[in-house]
């Protein structure tokens, strides 16, 4: 069920983020599909800095299918877990040949059977790719949706599902970007701004965190008692 505090949420955080778009850059959906697997524990911003080359060398998935798994490690390592994305990004492109006619699929049961694609990848393809209604749960969602009181699940999958029922489904795409930037340039995992939050009167964990800072500071600042 939406809420009206839930809509209210919302839409400060797109006046605050007016320009929340997915971070990746990419033309197609082969690309943003290469670039999502290689942001796994990675930033947008270095893996933006590998794959203009990377889909120079290997323009679709056939190009990729055929690349020598020893090169694509070595245009990809300066990013974590590369070995592992190397081989990914390969067997990804050969499942693409062999079973989607080299074209990246539009449909999130077919995506995820691929390698290295998990729900939050195949939401990011579906909703920035197909212009499909997915909400992608991810590092950052998961922490702003928790602070925020939209959800209180223990897994992204659960929360993905929270915030589907808190959220209207033709906001899910914007709620994704907006929560993401929200969680990069102010509620960041440690010492999140909270002081400038948009939303500080809405959210629990913030005005808890407020309060505690706000008592810290009286009882710091107090005179001390005089010793008879």
């Amino acid at each position: 069920m939406v809420k009206a505090r839930d809509r209210e949420i919302l839409a400060r955080l797109k006046v605050a983020y007016p320009d929340a778009r997915c971070g990746l850059s990419f033309e197609n959906p082969y690309q943003l599909l290469v670039a999502t697997i290689l942001s796994a524990q990675s930033t947008d911003k270095r893996v933006n800095a590998l794959t203009p080359a990377l889909f120079a060398a290997y323009p679709d998935a056939e190009a990729l299918c055929k690349a020598d798994l020893d090169e694509i490690e070595r245009m990809i390592q300066g990013i974590g877990l590369y070995h592992n994305k190397a081989r990914f990004l390969k067997e990804c492109a050969e499942q693409l040949c062999l079973r989607f006619g080299r074209n990246v699929p539009d449909s999130f049961e077919a995506l995820i059977t691929l390698p290295g694609v998990g729900r939050k990848t195949a939401n990011v393809v579906l909703a920035n790719a197909f212009g499909q209604p997915t909400l992608a749960v991810d590092t950052h969602v998961f922490r702003v949706s928790h602070r925020l009181g939209l959800a209180d699940a223990k897994t992204p999958e659960q929360t993905e599902a929270q915030l589907r029922q808190r959220i209207p489904k033709d906001h899910w795409v914007i709620a994704h970007h907006v929560l993401i930037a929200h969680g990069r340039q102010t509620c960041i995992a440690r010492s999140p701004h909270c002081a400038t939050c948009p939303v500080l009167d809405l959210c629990p964990w913030g005005q808890r965190r407020e309060n505690a800072v706000r008592a810290k500071g009286l009882e710091t600042s107090a005179e001390p008692e005089v010793q008879r």
